[in-house]
């Protein structure tokens, strides 16, 4: 398993991917805070809805980003003819699939950690509220964690990358808008029901500096229903 992880997390170095993700969204991201930035007050503080605002702009980012991370994962292995070494390997499937998950989850979060350094400009010339920065860290890799099984599952299923990203890239935005679908509908059955499935709903508490124990269930299990999925597409492969 550790093995395979330090494979996954190598390639994302020795290809353009990893710089790709890191890049693009370390600039978006800077943007972003720079605007965040130049709307604060004379007293250097900043509106709840303005670093809401930036948190949820970036949600929007990852959903076109992460599937750069994960549309390579198992896709690749089948189009390179390796799938079979890694259904006969002495790993379970279960460390495979985790070990893969486990190198797009670092890249993300080195991502991640390396953009927090901005708000700590926020505390040497601004007065921001901590935990309303903490609990949408939080909350922004809770749902990234989300988004790479999602997408790790969806590169299970195929040999084409593009097709990998591109669908990955469709459901991670549904579940991002399904949201304003629900609001739509007059039967609160169906409303209530999507409303439970919306991320941007179970992100919202993060973004008011609430560290919401149910919400943060939903994307750890989220997360885990995904990872379990892939393995049974490899399971059913391995006996087929």
């Amino acid at each position: 398993m550790t093995a395979i992880y330090k494979r996954e997390l190598r390639s994302y170095f020795i290809t353009p991917i990893g710089y790709i993700f890191a890049g693009m969204f370390l600039a978006v991201s800077g943007l972003l805070f720079s605007w965040l930035v130049l709307s604060a007050d004379n007293s250097g503080s900043y509106s709840y809805a303005k670093i809401s605002n930036y948190f949820v702009y970036l949600l929007f980012v990852f959903s076109v980003l992460i599937p750069l991370l994960t549309m390579k994962l198992l896709s690749e292995e089948k189009k390179q003819k390796t799938e079979q070494l890694l259904l006969t390997s002495p790993v379970s499937l279960t460390g495979v699939v985790i070990a893969k998950y486990l190198a797009a989850l670092t890249i993300f979060a080195a991502t991640l950690l390396v953009n927090s350094l901005n708000y700590i400009l926020l505390y040497i010339y601004g007065n921001p509220n901590a935990a309303v920065i903490l609990s949408n860290i939080l909350g922004l890799f809770l749902i990234g964690a989300s988004f790479i099984a999602i997408g790790l599952f969806l590169s299970s299923v195929t040999e084409n990358q593009l097709i990998a990203a591109v669908s990955s890239i469709a459901v991670i935005v549904a579940l991002l808008l399904i949201s304003l679908l629900a609001d739509t509908i007059e039967k609160e059955f169906f409303r209530v029901i999507l409303k439970w499935f919306s991320v941007i709903d179970r992100y919202a508490p993060f973004t008011l500096g609430y560290f919401d124990i149910p919400a943060i269930i939903y994307f750890v299990s989220f997360t885990a229903v995904f990872l379990f999925l892939t393995v049974r597409v490899y399971e059913k492969r391995r006996w087929s």
